[in-house]
C-alpha cells in the first residue's frame, strides 16, 4: 500500500514556524489501528487523513496516541494540500468529520478561512493543582467542551510559563489553554495537552473556538487578531459569528512523499 503524504506548516507563511501537520490521502478508509500507527510514526501533534467523497472529503485527525474530535491546523493543512498541491478546482472545500460536523474552508487570496463551531466557555473555580502545574496564579478559569482556559495577567506571563507536564496531565480535560491580552495583537495564547500526547501544541486552531467567543465579549468586537506565542509561533485572524467562528491563516509546504506499508 502506498499513501501520498504531505507535511505542511500551518498558520504561517514560512516553513520552520507555525504548526506542522501531516496530511495523508487515502482511497478508502483503512482500519483505525493502522491510522494510529501512521500518526505515531509521523510523531507530529496531528496527522490528518482524507478520503474523497461526492461532496468533498471525509476528514479525521490523530495525535501520536489518540484520535481527536477537532483539529484546526490539520484542517488548514488539508485544505492547503488540496489547493496548492492537488489542483482542487474550487475555492471552497467541504470536510465531513465524525464529531464536529461539516467544516468548510474557503480560499481567499493567500489565506484559508475555516468555518468552525464556536465553543463558548463557562467560568468555574480553578481546579485543584492548576496553579502548581502552571507555576502562576490564574486571574480567571473557564471550562469548555474539552479544554480548560486559564486567563493570565499579561502576554509576558503567558510567554514565561514553564509547566509541570506531569502535574498538568492530572487535570481532567483534553488540554489547557493559557491566554492574555496581547501587546501587538488582541490576544495571545499557548496550549498544553499532555493527556493526548502533545506537551505543547505550537498553534491550535480548535483552542480558538474557545478563545474567540471569550475575547470577542471582552473587547466588544467580532474581528480579532491573535498570536499563539509558542516557540515556533503562529498568527491567526479571527471572526466571531454567532454559533460559528472563522479562523483564518496561511500555510507553507515542507515535505511531499509517499508512505509505503
Amino acid at each position: 500500500m502506498k499513501i501520498p503524504i504531505y507535511q505542511v506548516d500551518a498558520f504561517t507563511s514560512e516553513v520552520f514556524s507555525g504548526n506542522p501537520a501531516a496530511v495523508c490521502l487515502l482511497e478508502t478508509w483503512i482500519d483505525d489501528k493502522r491510522l494510529q500507527s501512521i500518526a505515531a510514526e509521523n510523531n507530529l501533534s496531528e496527522t490528518a487523513f482524507l478520503v474523497q467523497t461526492d461532496n468533498g472529503f471525509d476528514l479525521r485527525w490523530f495525535t501520536p496516541v489518540t484520535e481527536v474530535a477537532l483539529c484546526g491546523h490539520g484542517t488548514l493543512a488539508s485544505a492547503f494540500v488540496m489547493n496548492a498541491c492537488r489542483s482542487w478546482p474550487e475555492d471552497t472545500i467541504r470536510f465531513q468529520t465524525r464529531q464536529s460536523g461539516q467544516l468548510v474552508v474557503t480560499k481567499r487570496d493567500d489565506f484559508l478561512d475555516m468555518d468552525f463551531p464556536a465553543r463558548p466557555a463557562s467560568a468555574q473555580e480553578a481546579p485543584v493543582g492548576i496553579k502548581e502545574a502552571l507555576g502562576v496564579e490564574p486571574k480567571e478559569t473557564f471550562a469548555s467542551a474539552e479544554d480548560l482556559m486559564v486567563v493570565l495577567g499579561s502576554e509576558d506571563v503567558v510567554r514565561d510559563v514553564s509547566p509541570d507536564f506531569n502535574a498538568l496531565e492530572k487535570i481532567a480535560c483534553r488540554g489547557i489553554i493559557i491566554t492574555a491580552k496581547g501587546d501587538r495583537s488582541d490576544f495571545v495564547s499557548r496550549f498544553f495537552a499532555p493527556r493526548v500526547g502533545v506537551q505543547e501544541d505550537p498553534v491550535t486552531g480548535s483552542a480558538h473556538c474557545v478563545l474567540i467567543p471569550y475575547w470577542a465579549a471582552v473587547f466588544g468586537k467580532n474581528v480579532l487578531h491573535a498570536f499563539q506565542v509558542s516557540k515556533r509561533g503562529g498568527e491567526l485572524f479571527c471572526n466571531q459569528a454567532g454559533e460559528r467562528v472563522t479562523i483564518s491563516g496561511k500555510a507553507a509546504l515542507y515535505l511531499e512523499g509517499t508512505i509505503t506499508i
